[in-house]
């Protein structure tokens, strides 16, 4: 096998990106702390740019380098510090060199021409690191000129329940008595008005005015707050990060209020109790049992349907009497006993999301 369709297959090869976003972010609290889709995004591009100015044999062009640059940028506006930034393209660039060193011995690729590529390689990536720390630097000139930096200060500042002075307050256009919505989001969003900037690497805003659908990407996740006084920010700001792991779960796009999200997060908060529950409730199920997670999943949407064979028979795409079949036969499986009342529905249907979530 030549070193061209060993490329070819890395390309074609989903994994080798997660296992590259994996290494950058264990090798980096900071790059971690941003959302797994924005680091997967960058180095999904880079990868592939790098694949290609290999394959082409040329020295790679400007355009190879673009998405390094807007990366570095990007890290820059995010409050990202360049050393730990660099520390995440570089544990992503050797994870990259070690995989293709183990396929190319496993084809049979003669280590002179694994050699010759890795010379080629080392000249590519430290190519690729100086754009990204020239996007950076640029980024943090541009930033510093527009008062980016106390912006972003004034809010970390307010978000972690610290006393702000007026005159700060009043220079980016906040009034001590006004009521604010706290958001965070999956990326970066352009929104007027309030005060916007990275706290610990995560987009994040105080706003006057609750952000639409519209005004967002439609890839992008923003939770929001009621609106609430200033001193009440820190709090609501917290609550706004504990739910947006449960919507990221959830798949969710788009503005969500944060109170929408409320039961999934509240109970998203004790996982050993969660794992408790359906030990107990579901310990006849086996997870390997393809019969199993089906009458699971028929459960949940049973219960997610307000208990209406109907309508879970219809979003399952099945009869009425095949949900009632199955309903039937979890109970003679697990023992459950009728689901009664709004607490018991609450921990059955606890019970089944955590089991599928393990299955």
């Amino acid at each position: 096998m030549s070193l061209g369709p060993l490329l070819r297959d890395m390309a074609g090869d989903p994994g080798i990106v997660d296992e590259l976003v994996a290494a950058a972010r264990a090798c980096s609290a900071e790059v971690a702390r941003l959302p797994e889709e924005e680091n997967r995004r960058h180095i999904a591009v880079l990868f592939m740019a790098g694949l290609a100015a290999f394959e082409r044999l040329t020295d790679p062009s400007a355009d190879d380098f673009a998405e390094a640059t807007r990366l570095g940028a990007d890290r820059a506006a995010q409050g990202v510090p360049l050393s730990a930034l660099l520390s995440a393209v570089q544990a992503g660039r050797t994870r990259a060199f070690e995989i293709a060193v183990v396929r190319g011995r496993a084809a049979g690729i003669r280590d002179e021409v694994l050699l010759t590529a890795a010379l080629e390689f080392d000249r590519y990536a430290g190519a690729l690191e100086r754009h990204v720390i020239a996007g950076y630097r640029t980024a943090e000139l541009e930033l510093r000129r527009d008062g980016h930096d106390e912006r972003a200060a004034l809010l970390r500042r307010l978000l972690a329940g610290e006393p702000a002075d007026s005159a700060d307050l009043a220079r980016f256009r906040l009034h001590p008595a006004g009521r604010y919505h706290c958001l965070v989001a999956s990326c970066a969003i352009d929104q007027r008005g309030g005060l916007f900037g990275s706290v610990d690497g995560r987009p994040s805003g105080l706003t006057p005015r609750r952000p639409a659908d519209a005004e967002v990407g439609p890839r992008t996740l923003v939770v929001v707050s009621p609106a609430v006084p200033l001193a009440e920010a820190a709090a609501a700001y917290a609550l706004c990060l504990d739910a947006l792991p449960t919507a990221v779960r959830d798949g969710r796009r788009g503005v969500h209020d944060v109170t929408g999200l409320a039961a999934g997060t509240a109970l998203a908060m004790q996982p050993r109790l969660a794992a408790m529950l359906s030990d107990t409730l579901l310990g006849g199920l086996r997870q390997d049992d393809e019969f199993h997670r089906e009458l699971a999943c028929t459960a949940l949407a049973y219960l997610d349907h307000g208990q209406r064979l109907d309508q879970a028979a219809s979003a399952l795409h099945v009869h009425p009497n095949t949900v009632r079949y199955r309903l039937r036969r979890l109970q003679e499986v697990t023992g459950l006993p009728p689901v009664e009342g709004v607490l018991d529905t609450v921990r059955v249907w606890w019970a089944l999301r955590t089991w599928l979530d393990g299955a």
